[in-house]
C-alpha cells in the first residue's frame, strides 16, 4: 500500500547510495531542493513525470519507489518501436 512516508524513505536511501545531495537530485528533476526534502520527509508526493525520471535515474521500478513491492530490481530496457 502506498504511503508518502515509505516513498520518502526509499527516495532518500537511493539518493544517499548514489552519493547525491538533495541539490543535485533537484537539479536533475528541475525542481527546488526543498521539494526533495519535502518528498523525503513524506510531506509531498511526486508528479508522474518526476517519478518516471527518478525511476530511470536510479534504475528502479516505480513499484519499488511507491512501496508496492520490496524487490529492488533494475528496470530492464525494452525494445523500442522503430
Amino acid at each position: 500500500m502506498y504511503s508518502n512516508e515509505l516513498f520518502g524513505i526509499r527516495l532518500k536511501e537511493l539518493r544517499k547510495l548514489r552519493g547525491e545531495t538533495q541539490q543535485e537530485l533537484a537539479e536533475l528533476l528541475g525542481i527546488k531542493p526543498n521539494q526533495i526534502g519535502e518528498m523525503e520527509n513524506g510531506r509531498k508526493a511526486s508528479t508522474f513525470a518526476k517519478l518516471a525520471q527518478m525511476c530511470e535515474h536510479y534504475n528502479v521500478s516505480a513499484d519499488y519507489l511507491l512501496g508496492l513491492t520490496d524487490e529492488l530490481r533494475p528496470v530492464t530496457g525494452g525494445e523500442k518501436e522503430p
